[in-house]
């Protein structure tokens, strides 16, 4: 992940790891976009109006194979904006908003958006209504119209100096995390009921052997994301698991796992 902030200036600090972070992998930009666009239906869409400016508006949307599919008026300015310039961008907040909005995951996706037609009509249009239930009371109008927004360029930020961009075949390529979504029963019990493992995890695994406490923030398919407390301040760091799991069902086996690890170590 790139990092785009300079010198912080007098700014408090973030601790650095003191130890490897033995595993540190993690979703790669693409697959961190992929899951953001699928946690949602809502976005803010940037237009170009007929005279060059731009055009801020909320709107909703669904997802053919990761493209966004729009459902615009033409009587809105939005809608009249695509027909005469096809250049947009979404730009799509993670449902989970924390208490500093800017520390929250968002991203940007820029393309072109084009009227889907034959068979790829018919299913932008069950997209949107699987993502859109309501809309099956205006799809159908005649002022109204689906487009796909091709995807060309992909912005991702995790939070403060966690970003990064991926290409269009990279995004195209990925698939949406399927721990992220429903791993929030299972963090609540690590931090409610497992603090001692958390903290041999930091202290071991994560590079920090002066952590004091350590809580997980977020559990994804690649590890999970631990808030560390040290005598020197608070840190983020990263657990992997042995190997990648592809159901929150096996989360529990991978967090036993990752406890062995570090007690042994």
């Amino acid at each position: 992940m790139t990092l785009d902030h300079g010198d912080p200036g007098d700014a408090p600090s973030i601790p650095q790891p003191t130890a490897p972070v033995v595993n540190p992998a993690r979703p790669s930009a693409a697959e961190e976009a992929r899951t953001v666009a699928a946690a949602t239906n809502i976005a803010t869409l940037a237009s170009l109006s007929e005279d060059g400016g731009p055009w801020a508006s909320f709107v909703t949307y669904g997802l053919l194979e990761g493209q966004p599919v729009l459902c615009v008026s033409r009587m809105a300015e939005h809608g009249r904006n695509l027909a005469t310039d096809p250049r947009a961008s979404l730009s799509v907040v993670s449902p989970d908003v924390p208490a500093d909005p800017l520390a929250g995951t968002r991203i940007t996706l820029a393309g072109v958006a084009e009227r889907p037609v034959g068979d790829e009509a018919a299913a932008a249009r069950a997209a949107h209504l699987a993502a859109v239930p309501a809309a099956k009371y205006y799809v159908d109008y005649s002022d109204f119209s689906l487009w796909v927004l091709r995807v060309r360029r992909v912005r991702w930020v995790g939070g403060y100096g966690r970003m990064d961009s991926a290409t269009a075949e990279q995004y195209l390529a990925a698939a949406p995390d399927p721990v992220v979504p429903v791993a929030a029963r299972a963090i609540t019990h690590l931090n409610d009921d497992h603090a001692d493992a958390l903290l041999s995890m930091a202290q071991v695994l994560g590079g920090y052997p002066d952590a004091t406490e350590a809580s997980c923030e977020r559990a994804d398919r690649y590890g999970l994301d631990l808030r560390v407390v040290t005598p020197r301040g608070v840190s983020r760091t990263r657990v992997g698991y042995a190997t990648p799991i592809d159901s929150a069902g096996e989360l529990r086996a991978a967090t036993v796992e990752l406890t062995r690890r570090s007690r042994e170590g």
